[in-house]
């Protein structure tokens, strides 16, 4: 049975049909030797030190690329920054030696119909010593407000309160600060554009601000400035706002010394006054005293009324003046009130409305002004970039122009063949360096008197046609009949 079973698996494998495997024709490239030689060597084509030349230029090359990609990405500032950067713009600044530009708030040309007021220059203290502050509704829940200003008689500068409330406490107090106003502008643009951004750091009056004192108030009132400009007369109320106000004192502010001057010898003359000859003790009493302003026919003296309240009818105390220092103290009259006041300051109150019909006009010049400034700009913007594509061109054609000049005068150098024993390598390729110097300039002279050479032609063809042309206008003219 062990010889029948190869037998019939022979017969078997015989008698199955039969299948031929053929290789399949692949079709190899060849392989291109040279080539791939040639590819590996390119990067380090020359020696080790064209190696490094060829590096430092790629190198510096993409430096300058790096650098223009910056300079017109900044075009259009879009906050992307380097951290050497954000850490820079992130630094503490003085603000006060800053110049910060006042934002300006553009109108659309699609803007419609909204009265808006326009404004003219009045007198501040018309009448005499009327002005007072007026305290809006949301005072208390702001804690400040910026007060009426006062413009100087000369339009230099505008004086303005700016009051502060301690809700812990309900105390008022204030502070006198000054605007410069711009100077090419004109009197009612230059009131317009004062910002407080612009004022002096420190106030030049300051009331006490002290808020133990529970419900209390002391303002600054500017009443007006004296005929040159150089002083201010201010009015300080100090008084309970459940109770109303206690007293008012007068204080002159001198802009030339930069001092102020508490006119408490004008308070002081009225009560020894009444004291000494009428016997009537007002420090029992409830008086107050109304500065006016400045005297038109003594314009360093202040006026000044005083009254006394009765519960009726206010007590007349007299119309009384005071020299800006407070040195000398007068009494005017028991009787006249009509005391000739100088009304020097300026301020700005609304005259009206915009009409309709010139917001119209307005807005189709604001239309033909955005489309004309679009134009601009995209205009200003090619030319920017392309001055600055030309430039990064320029920078890269120079840059290569050095290399190559490097790499020729260092191939030169290599091919100077000098003995070992005398070392004259370096003199040799100086003399030959100055060979090849001496040509190159004998080439561009010759390249310059060719160019000059070929102007010249060009002049002389047009002195020539010009000349052809005048002797045919001529001819022309003696043919006319």
């Amino acid at each position: 049975m062990k010889r029948i079973f190869p037998f019939l698996f022979v017969l078997m494998v015989s008698s199955l049909p039969a299948y031929s495997w053929e290789m399949p024709d692949w079709d190899l490239p060849e392989i291109d030797m040279t080539q791939i030689k040639k590819n590996i060597s390119a990067p380090f084509k020359g020696d080790a030190r064209q190696q490094e030349m060829r590096y430092i230029h790629n190198l510096q090359k993409q430096e300058v690329k790096e650098k223009h990609e910056k300079r017109v990405l900044d075009r259009n500032p879009s906050g992307f920054m380097t951290v050497e950067e954000y850490e820079l713009l992130s630094a503490p600044k003085d603000k006060t030696a800053q110049e910060i530009e006042i934002p300006k708030v553009e109108k659309g040309s699609d803007m419609k119909y909204v009265p808006q007021p326009t404004y003219k220059i009045v007198r501040y203290n018309n009448p005499p010593g009327s002005p007072e502050l007026s305290i809006k509704k949301r005072f208390y829940a702001t804690r400040q407000q910026n007060a009426q200003g006062i413009t100087s008689p000369d339009f230099s500068i505008m004086v303005y309160p700016s009051i502060y409330y301690y809700p812990s406490s309900a105390a008022v107090a204030c502070d006198l600060f000054v605007i410069p106003l711009e100077k090419n502008e004109t009197n009612l643009n230059k009131i317009m554009k004062a910002n407080v951004m612009h004022r002096w750091p420190d106030p030049i009056l300051s009331t006490d601000k002290s808020i133990t004192d529970n419900y209390s108030f002391r303002t600054l009132t500017p009443v007006d400035f004296s005929a040159d400009g150089t002083k201010l007369l201010v009015k300080e109320k100090i008084g309970y706002s459940k109770d109303g106000i206690w007293q008012t004192n007068a204080i002159v502010y001198d802009f030339t010394t930069r001092t102020s001057y508490d006119l408490k010898e004008l308070r002081a003359a009225i009560v020894y006054y009444w004291k000494q000859y009428k016997d009537v003790n007002l420090d029992d009493k409830r008086w107050d005293i109304y500065p006016l302003g400045f005297d038109i026919n003594e314009p360093d003296r202040i006026v000044a009324y005083a009254y006394a309240y009765t519960g009726e009818a206010p007590v007349f105390l007299g119309s009384w003046s005071i020299d800006s220092k407070g040195e000398q103290t007068r009494l005017i009259s028991f009787n006249n009130k009509d005391v000739q006041i100088s009304i020097n300051g300026f301020k700005i109150v609304q005259d009206g409305v915009v009409p309709p019909d010139q917001l119209h006009v307005e807005e189709q010049q604001a239309k033909r002004f955005e489309k004309a400034e679009e134009k601009r700009k995209k205009a200003e913007d090619k030319a920017e970039l392309k001055k600055m594509n030309d430039e990064y061109k320029s920078t890269i054609k120079q840059m290569n122009a050095e290399y190559k000049k490097d790499v020729k005068e260092y191939k030169y150098q290599n091919k100077v063949e000098g003995s070992t024993t005398q070392n004259d390598a370096v003199q040799k390729y100086e003399e030959q360096k100055a060979i090849r110097d001496q040509k190159e300039a004998e080439r561009l002279e010759k390249k310059k008197q060719r160019e000059a050479a070929k102007e010249q032609r060009k002049i002389q063809k047009e002195q020539q046609k010009a000349e052809k042309e005048n002797l045919k206008q001529q001819q022309e003219q003696k043919t006319k009949p």
